[in-house]
């Protein structure tokens, strides 16, 4: 049996942030990051419209890119103390994804971090608060998926907590909370956007309920990241809603070994998780020929790319992401990226056993063993092309 998932209501459009008032509970709790959604007035907006609605509410600030454990546990003991009926997350991906954890162990307190980071084992929620979540970046769309990436710092490792228990219930997508994105952050999200699309379109669980919406996605952002890149309004909102369609794809479909590689190399090296997704799909995409090569070789027809034979399509969509990296400034190899050599053949052994113990590797197309892992992650240090 097959499943497809998604929030109850999405709202979306200019201005759909005042859908909270319509809300109906006695206290809401707001988890945020930094200080962007206060500056520009959203994270008010957000309380004055749950206090509308007749709530009392608090504030949780200042989670950390990359959310840690420690993070989840002292915002589920505030939780604990407050008691709310709904968590409402507005920002990055981090605040909505350390949200999603501290619901888990509100809700939960005798749970176990080791325990819930298996995939699909986290115990059943809605007890006690149901989730609402307003991204301000377009490229996580942690809105509308089963997903949560925490890092735990000891052990140098992203874990993707994954089950449908933790979708929102409602997604709120109004384009005008990303408005304000840097040039950097705006690369960063989209080509991770694309790559959630793309995995999707060949992942283990792709159905005819997950294919339009990855291939939508992935025509959408081919035509509007470099333009919103560039500070185009109009491409800020389509890109917004186009990764949102990416998540509804890859939540239901899953994910596979770039997000495996991204995981375990982002806290070693220090790369922002779109940056790595970014340099590591063309390889990727190469290595998973093998056994998904009709189906790659569709993306590239669908999006009208040059080409008649599989390879030749393969190669054009590959050439195309290469290009939009460059177009946005991400390096093309780890060792562009400024990872020293000595550095990653020191943890080579380390990120590649890890990578075949990520959740998102049995999703991938094609088997990934310790000894593959090795020799993918030396030709993307390197910047060589795979060819086995």
């Amino acid at each position: 049996m097959a499943r497809f998932t998604l929030p109850r209501d999405l709202y979306f459009g200019k201005g759909t942030l005042a859908e909270l008032k319509n809300l109906k509970g006695n206290r809401a709790i707001i988890v945020t990051g930094g200080s962007s959604m206060r500056k520009a007035g959203f994270l008010q907006k957000t309380e004055s419209y749950l206090q509308e609605a007749g709530m009392e509410v608090k504030i949780i600030d200042g989670v950390e890119p990359d959310p840690s454990v420690e993070t989840v546990m002292k915002g589920a003991e505030i939780m604990r103390e407050f008691q709310p009926d709904w968590i409402v997350s507005i920002g990055g991906g981090s605040p909505i994804d350390a949200a999603k954890a501290m619901w888990i162990f509100y809700e939960h307190p005798e749970a176990k971090f080791e325990d819930v980071a298996k995939p699909f084992n986290i115990p059943q929620l809605r007890n006690k608060a149901r989730f609402v979540a307003i991204p301000s970046t377009s490229g996580t769309a942690t809105e509308v998926t089963a997903f949560s990436v925490i890092t735990d710092y000891s052990k140098g490792i992203k874990y993707p907590l994954a089950d449908f228990e933790i979708t929102p219930d409602i997604a709120i997508v109004d384009h005008e909370l990303a408005l304000g994105m840097p040039q950097e952050l705006t690369a960063h999200t989209g080509m991770d956007a694309i790559t959630h699309a793309t995995e999707a379109y060949v992942a283990a669980l792709h159905s005819d309920f997950t294919d339009p919406l990855a291939l939508k996605a992935i025509a959408m952002i081919k035509e509007n990241l470099l333009k919103s890149y560039n500070g185009d309004a109009d491409a800020r909102e389509k890109m917004h809603y186009a990764q949102c369609l990416a998540g509804m794809a890859f939540s239901n479909a899953l994910l596979g070994i770039v997000h495996s590689m991204a995981h375990k190399t982002g806290a070693i090296f220090h790369i922002p998780h779109g940056c790595a997704n970014a340099i590591y799909l063309p390889y990727v995409i190469d290595y998973n020929k093998k056994v998904a090569g009709q189906r790659l070789a569709e993306i590239g027809r669908y999006l009208g790319l040059p080409g008649t034979t599989d390879d030749q399509l393969i190669d054009s969509y590959t050439s195309m992401l290469i290009d939009m990296n460059k177009q946005l400034n991400i390096p093309l190899s780890l060792k562009e990226f400024g990872v020293k050599e000595e550095d990653f053949l020191a943890n080579l052994d380390r990120i590649s056993n890890n990578a075949v113990l990520d959740a998102c590797t049995g999703c991938n197309p094609r088997e990934t063993t310790v000894d593959d892992f090795k020799k993918i992650f030396k030709a993307v240090y390197y910047g060589t092309k795979i060819d086995f």
